[in-house]
């Protein structure tokens, strides 16, 4: 034993060179790595190395957006694929639970109704699920799966607007299915 401690019994030199050169291969790659992340932290705000003269410039495209490929970037799709469970959840209690309309009493833009149900009876029952349903209706009538009246719903007083689900219950399951994939497909799987 020569005192190396990389030299292995039996070993000859070509292999003790390749091995150096994987080492400084692992070294080199480990410095660029930490220089990124150095380069990162200057531009990152919350980092303690923000640098406030530096001015990050974005295309109307990129700008609001997580790096591609980023762990913010995965978590933003994520929650759009369970924002789109969640509306179609929503959606089919309203198909459970609901009447269907009398067409003759509808106005004309409301003739594609398949479902209705009071705002204070689908409170009632969906608050035992979740305490987000007044931003999921929200979030459906934007979507045109759902129409109701007003802006906001509030319990009490709204507890008699009637909510209207547009679509039969199987295209909004394949819309909200379809929306859900295509949120995750959006991104690469979630980085290390």
């Amino acid at each position: 034993m020569s005192g190396n401690f990389l030299t292995i019994p039996g070993e000859d030199a070509m292999g003790r060179r390749s091995r150096s050169s994987s080492l400084t291969d692992l070294i080199s790659a480990f410095d660029n790595k930490a220089q990124a992340h150095s380069e990162l932290q200057k531009i990152t705000a919350f980092s303690g190395q923000f640098d406030k003269n530096h001015k990050p410039t974005f295309s109307k495209d990129e700008y609001g957006k997580p790096v591609p490929g980023s762990k913010t970037e995965f978590r933003g799709a994520e929650a759009q694929a369970r924002v789109c469970t969640e509306m179609k959840e929503l959606c089919e209690i309203i198909h459970d639970y609901g009447k269907t309309p009398c067409k003759g009493l509808l106005p004309p833009e409301l003739k594609g109704a398949t479902k209705v149900i009071s705002f204070g009876e689908l409170f009632s029952i969906y608050t035992v699920i979740s305490d987000k349903l007044v931003g999921l209706l929200l979030r459906t009538r934007k979507y045109q799966l759902t129409y109701f009246e007003g802006e906001v719903l509030f319990q009490k007083r709204d507890d008699d607007v009637p909510i209207f689900l547009m679509q039969p219950i199987e295209e909004i399951r394949e819309y909200c299915n379809n929306k859900a994939l295509q949120a995750r497909r959006s991104v690469s799987p979630m980085p290390n």
